[in-house]
Parts: structure tokens; sequence; C-alpha cells
């Protein structure tokens, strides 16, 4: 019976102890954490997308409390959402241009070439592993949507000709469609970048149109017709630099032959030039032509 008493008399004391180390643990381990990130991580969509550069609305939240950044960078909640949490938080909302995801192709079914019948998982990563997907244009849209899928805003849609179109109104500038593209052809950029140049070709001349009737042929017209230092011909390719966007207007476009320069109207308007060959065609192009 003593053995007993002594073994839960043991215990007992085993257990009081271990309880006080965890109360002054607790005590000297013990991170505050301002009650102002719940609050305002309650004013967040809880998208948690990435738009803002942070993993997460509650990385965004902890770091608003800490006023590291600004409230404006969340680009999903509405401005007037924003501007709660800036009121609340005391702090002023800067006039952030919005960012939208801009696609660097336009080579739908009827006016690019196919090579080869691609049959497998309707999945434009799957497809690239497959010969490059079966366009003649190695650069090219495969057009299966992977883009669309991944868009949680529903800010893409695939054309009739297989093309990914955002609509800039409801695109958050996540980075998604960025990341999920096997052929790199989205880029973000802020709405006021309205030159673009929608191609992604670097073969030369006849070349490039003999897979793509839109493509850029290095012709080099954009390059004569503009502000000097706004754009330039980088790999066959027509580049534009943006830190110049002050020159950028649609005279750039108006003689590229392909109209693979475009301006974008602040609607999402895609306006060619005056000497850009119209496309009639509404069915899919057939298999690559001899050259």
């Amino acid at each position: 019976m003593a053995t007993i008493l002594t073994a839960v008399g043991f215990m007992a004391a085993l257990g009081l102890l271990l309880a006080l180390m965890l109360v002054i643990a607790n005590k000297r381990l013990y991170v505050f954490e301002d009650p102002r990130i719940d609050q305002v991580e309650d004013l967040l969509p809880k998208a948690n997308c990435g738009a803002c550069g942070e993993a997460g609305c509650r990385p965004f939240a902890e770091k608003l409390v800490k006023g590291e950044i600004d409230p404006a960078r969340c680009s999903v909640n509405a401005k007037s959402m924003n501007q709660i949490i800036a009121d609340f938080l005391g702090v002023e909302l800067s006039a952030r241009e919005r960012w939208v995801a801009r696609l660097a192709c336009d080579g739908g079914g009827n006016v690019a070439y196919l090579r080869a019948q691609y049959k497998g998982l309707p999945s434009c990563r799957a497809a690239a592993l497959v010969s490059g997907g079966g366009r003649g244009c190695t650069w090219g849209c495969l057009g299966f949507g992977d883009c669309e899928t991944v868009c949680d805003f529903d800010a893409i849609y695939m054309n009739r000709q297989g093309i990914p179109v955002v609509i800039e109104d409801k695109c958050t500038a996540c980075g998604e469609c960025v990341t999920v593209c096997p052929k790199d052809l989205f880029e973000l950029h802020p709405v006021s970048h309205r030159l673009w140049v929608a191609c992604k070709n670097l073969e030369f001349g006849e070349q490039a149109e003999h897979h793509c009737e839109v493509a850029c042929t290095a012709c080099g017209r954009c390059v004569q017709d503009s502000p000097e230092g706004l754009i330039r011909l980088r790999d066959n390719l027509a580049v534009i630099d943006y830190s110049n966007n002050a020159l950028a207007s649609k005279v750039a476009i108006e003689r590229c032959p392909t109209g693979a320069i475009v301006w974008l109207e602040a609607d999402g308007t895609v306006v060619k030039g005056r000497d850009a060959r119209k496309v009639l065609r509404k069915g899919t192009k057939g298999a690559l032509p001899a050259v």
C-alpha cells in the first residue's frame, strides 16, 4: 500500500512540475500577435492568389499591419474595400496602376498551320512534351486552355480559334497563367502599356509567315516609324522598350504587314494597323505546306 501511495505521490508531483514548466515556457516563449491582423484579414478577399506578391492573404495582412506594404497592392479587392483597410490602419491608399496579363500570340487555328495532329491529354503542358504540340510555329499558343483552367477569376476564355482572351476588367494579375503556359506567352503589364507585340516567333521574313500568317517578320517598319528608342529588333522580333512608354502611339502599328504589333484600347479592343492584311478564314488551317 505504501508503495502505491508513493507512486501516486510521485506522479502527482511530476505532473505539477511539468505543468509549472509549461506555464513558465508559455510566458517566456509567448509571441505577441497584433489583434488587428485578424481584423484586416477579414477585410481581404481570401483569394490567396499571390497577386500582391505575398504567399497569401494572411502574410499580406501581417505586412499591412506592420506598415510594410500598401493596401492598394491587393488587386482582387475593390478599391472601396482597400480604402476601408487604409482608413482602419490610418495610412494613405496609393493610386497604384492596375496590372493585367497579356498574351504574346494571335496565331489561332485560322492563321497558324499544324505540322502534326496531337492526340492525347487535352493540356498545353502535355502537348508541349510531344514534339512541341503539333504547331508549325515553335513559339505559338497550343490552344488547350490550361490558362483558362487555372484562372480563378474567370478572366480568360478561349475564342473560337483556340486563342486565350484576357478580360482586363476581371484580371487581377495573379500570375497563374504566366506560370502554367509552357510556351511562356503570358506577361504581366500595367494597363498603360497599350502598344503590344502579339508574337514570339524568332524566324525571319517568309519563314515566319510560312508557319503563321500573323507572325512578326522582322521587317523593321515599326522601328522606322516609331520614336527612337521605343522599339528595336532582337532575334528577328520587334521588342518594345516600355521605359519609353510615353512615346508609344498607334503610329508604330500602321505599316505592320501582318498585324503582329497591335494597339490595345482602354476597353480591351485590339486595333491593327491600316496595312495589316485582313484575315477572312474562319476554319482551321491544315497540315504545313512544303517550303
